[in-house]
């Protein structure tokens, strides 16, 4: 096998560091939906874990980028993002679209989390409410992430690693749009049983 398809030690680290948060975004989610239908402890373990990433890796990724750079910072958070910036270099220096879309991530995706998992949990009327609110920003964070970069040919991202392209790049931003959208999708559905719930009891009444 070629050096690409060898791990160094700083991948596996953050690889190890993000499957961490993964097993503790699930823990949590699942022992706070103990009881409740599948699906919603489902989207509580994701939004548990989405929580984490915003508030443990992006909020220092955030100060790391006001008070140097993260190309010349030090410690296992700024060792993380020295490795994603090898699959794209716009992290690893003050970057004012990245870091702008960041504080947004941090400040408000992960304070909406916060509040969605307590609407779930608390049985909230608002919930696919903040549901769609908190979708519809993680999706514009995405889009705002790479199509900028792709409009001027990609010349900051690395395409020809199978490791910075298919796992830092596709991989773990794909996952912020597909379970977004599938939420989408259940507040959709959910939404359009309510109303029609609400249409059928009110002819009752007529």
């Amino acid at each position: 096998m070629g050096a690409d398809w060898e791990l160094g030690a700083a991948a596996g680290r953050s690889l190890l560091l993000c499957a961490a948060l993964l097993v503790a975004g699930c823990a949590l989610g699942l022992r706070l939906g103990r009881g409740r239908a599948a699906a919603d402890r489902g989207v509580l373990a994701w939004l548990c874990y989405d929580a984490l990433v915003h508030f443990t890796l992006e909020g220092p990724f955030v100060y790391l980028s006001f008070v140097g750079n993260i190309a010349d910072s030090e410690g296992l958070i700024a060792s993380l993002w020295k490795e994603y910036g090898k699959a794209d270099a716009r992290w690893l220096y003050f970057d004012p679209t990245i870091v702008s879309l960041e504080i947004l991530t941090v400040v408000l995706d992960g304070s909406l989390a916060l509040v969605l998992i307590y609407a779930i949990v608390k049985e909230k009327y608002y919930r696919h409410f903040l549901q769609i609110t908190l979708c519809v920003c993680e999706l514009y964070g995405g889009w705002m992430t790479f199509f900028p970069d792709w409009l001027m040919g990609s010349p900051n991202l690395n395409t020809d690693s199978w490791l910075y392209f298919g796992v830092y790049l596709v991989f773990f931003n794909s996952v912020w749009v597909l379970i977004p959208g599938l939420l989408l999708c259940q507040s959709w559905v959910e939404l359009k049983k309510m109303y029609y719930k609400g249409t059928s009891s009110g002819k009752k009444f007529q």
